[in-house]
């Protein structure tokens, strides 16, 4: 028996699956490229054959498109990515403070006491220090980005790059390369600088006490994990599974829903990948919000809509 876990992000889309005891059997990470309808068929399409509908006795969705994946794959719990990623992180640790997310194109910090959300921040509003502001730069800089944070662990000194914008530091990194600054000396300024950006913007303000876990896909980057420690001070921990930590969270959610509430799963099973889904989009008219809906269409059939504000829509969802 397994809990199914589905974290759909704006850059990936994580699905994992959890055995009875909470051990992680499965966990699939696809690039979600704006089509998150297509990327969770497509993990399903992969899990279909080697699982059966009736293994999968809980199903929880997390991440941006977390609404629409689960009323498509019949989800048991719906939870924003803060709840998510404090619940995976208490699953392994029960004493930790502070987590530290950085996610392909959004950022976050989450302060625990007690096991408690005390406090949390985001953002969402610009790429510097995000996964995707990373990949760009090892493009450019023609190294694998599995190897980024190899190359700032061979800094020697490191280089003062602008991490306060993108752009910036683009450029900044292009003038000190211009200069004569080593790949390395560049890649440790900009994981320090990135770091310094995340401090002083989502975690301005904030009070970060160990244990501090690190998670989201940037967590791969071992130069900016160095960069975190030198910053605060405190051991930085990396979870195993730090890329799929949302993904775990509401599969725990899901067995813990299930097992207080003592019902069973909506999942509708792994055939949903072989169906033909199209979102549109249509504004309502019928009040001053003027609401940008998303009706979800199979064949000729309309089987649900979300993102309307008032439930007049979404409200005729078809189960």
């Amino acid at each position: 028996m397994y809990y199914l876990g589905i974290d759909v992000g704006s850059v990936s889309t994580n699905i994992v699956l959890l055995d009875e005891n909470l051990e992680v059997k499965e966990k699939i990470y696809i690039r979600t490229k704006g089509r998150p309808i297509e990327a969770v068929q497509q993990g399903f399409e992969m899990l279909e054959g080697r699982y059966n509908d009736n293994e999968i006795i809980g199903v929880g969705t997390t991440g941006s498109g977390r609404s629409i994946t689960s009323f498509l794959v019949g989800a048991d719990v719906e939870k924003n990515e803060i709840t998510a990623h404090a619940v995976a992180a208490l699953q392994i640790d029960k004493e930790v403070r502070t987590i530290l997310e950085i996610g392909g194109q959004d950022s976050k910090i989450i302060l625990l006491k007690d096991g408690i959300v005390t406090d949390f921040a985001m953002n969402t509003v610009c790429a510097a220090g995000t996964g995707s502001f990373l990949d760009r730069q090892s493009e450019r800089l023609e190294i694998p980005i599995q190897q980024f944070g190899e190359y700032a662990l061979k800094s020697n000194i490191s280089v003062r790059i602008a991490g306060r914008c993108a752009v910036f530091a683009e450029s900044d990194m292009i003038h000190k390369q211009q200069l004569g600054y080593t790949r390395e000396d560049i890649i440790k300024g900009l994981c320090d600088a990135l770091v310094r950006n995340y401090l002083s913007n989502v975690g301005k303000g904030k009070k970060i006490v160990p244990k501090i876990f690190f998670q989201g896909g940037v967590a791969a980057n071992i130069g900016i994990k160095k960069s975190f420690e030198d910053a605060i001070g405190y051991e930085v921990i990396i979870p195993e599974h730090y890329n799929v930590m949302g993904a775990i969270g509401v599969a725990v959610l899901a067995k813990e829903k299930i097992a207080t509430e003592n019902i069973k799963t909506s999942f509708k099973g792994f055939n949903i990948a072989n169906k033909q889904f199209v979102a549109q989009s249509f504004e309502c008219s019928e009040c001053p919000n003027g609401c940008e809906v998303v009706r979800i269409v199979e064949g000729k059939e309309i089987i649900g809509c979300f993102a309307d504000r008032c439930g007049r829509w979404s409200s005729k969802l078809i189960g």
